[in-house]
């Protein structure tokens, strides 16, 4: 069942308004809180866990470790800066101003 090199994605698909108190700290647990929110976790069986006690809130998948680390790995960033640009409130002079 839970192996080593495996990972879980956990989407929310449904509100927690209504839900049992428990239930939402079973979310915030699982690092989801909002509709849409996703999270990739260890396949554990603690984690197994939490995902079958909020199985109605929630869907998972298995993914293998390297698909895992190549979602995880943010994007680089542009090295190319943007040229400031100046407002026009500070190049104008003001109507009392000479």
């Amino acid at each position: 069942m839970a192996s080593k090199d495996r990972t879980l994605r956990v989407v929310q698909v449904r509100s927690a308004i209504g839900a049992k108190p428990k239930h939402i700290g079973t979310l915030r647990s699982l690092g989801l809180g909002r509709i849409g929110k996703e999270n990739t976790l260890p396949d554990r069986p603690e984690i197994r866990g939490m995902l079958r006690h909020v199985s109605h809130l929630v869907k998972f998948e298995e993914l293998s470790k390297s698909k895992a680390q190549t979602k995880a790995q943010p994007k680089a960033e542009s090295t190319t800066s943007k040229a400031s640009t100046t407002s026009k409130a500070s190049t104008n002079k003001k109507a009392g101003d000479k």
